[in-house]
């Protein structure tokens, strides 16, 4: 996975945590901790956390249980340490598809928007299975269509429109590009599970204005490090354009575009 880890480099993950975690990831890491909680785990382990919204969730929601917060990238999880305080949680880095814990381990594994980078999806779900414990649950959430989610759309046209000989690909390459619900399941099944619900749940995207919401995704996502290969002022260029396609979903209480993602829920 490291071709995709070391996208998230430089200044991506502090832009990241300030502009992309309120855009688009805590709405959903609110929708997990939700669904968690009625789980009532013991042992959480958490991977692909990134800055820690998903891990604060489920503190506030679940401050009794014990969580090991795992990512690749250790720039990422030093920010998360910032943002969860509790001797319950520990962060670690590591790998996905290689984790360094025992089997059967704990009650409940979670994942947000990490599954569609795995190289080997069906690897990382047997990865995520075997640390289970019998009867215990993975749960993850996964983009849908890209056109199911306004901003990230908007900004996929911004790049089609700015280099159309040679569009950048990240966004339908990485997290677009896993959203086919029937391929989900395959692979799930694949790895072992045998009860498998997916849920396709629609939220909203929300920000101060629509140039903070364009700003996330051009400083604050790895497709802004891809940009950064187009040459000088190709960012500027992209967050100008998307600034202003942008604005179509901004009013009196700022910007506010459709996002859709599949909560999946499986059980070992």
């Amino acid at each position: 996975m490291a071709s995709v880890d070391v996208r998230f480099s430089g200044s991506v993950p502090a832009n990241y945590e300030r502009y992309m975690v309120p855009l688009l990831f805590r709405p959903y890491a609110e929708e997990l901790a939700t669904r968690a909680k009625v789980l009532q785990p013991r042992r959480i382990l958490e991977t692909a956390a990134g800055t820690g919204v998903v891990t604060a969730a489920l503190t506030e929601a679940l401050p009794d249980a014990e969580i090991v917060a795992t990512d690749l990238n250790q720039a990422m999880l030093d920010i998360a340490a910032t943002r969860v305080s509790s001797a319950n949680v520990s962060f670690r880095q590591a790998d996905a598809l290689d984790l360094p814990f025992a089997d059967g381990e704990f009650d409940l594994v979670v994942c947000q928007f990490g599954v569609m980078f795995f190289p080997d999806k069906v690897r990382g779900n047997e990865e995520a299975r075997r640390v289970l414990r019998d009867g215990g649950t993975y749960l993850t959430a996964i983009w849908d269509r890209i056109d199911r989610n306004g901003l990230s759309h908007l900004a996929n046209e911004s790049l089609r429109r700015q280099f159309p000989d040679n569009p950048p690909q990240f966004m339908t390459r990485g997290p677009f590009s896993y959203h086919d619900r029937s391929a989900i399941e395959r692979d799930l099944r694949e790895a072992g599970f045998a009860s498998v619900e997916i849920e396709t749940v629609e939220l909203t995207s929300r920000s101060p204005s629509a140039a903070d919401g364009a700003r996330g995704l051009v400083y604050g996502s790895p497709m802004g490090v891809e940009l950064e290969e187009y040459g000088a002022g190709a960012l500027d260029q992209v967050f100008e354009d998307m600034s202003d396609s942008a604005r179509q979903y901004e009013g009196p209480n700022g910007f506010a575009a459709p996002m859709a993602a599949h909560i999946v829920t499986a059980t070992k």
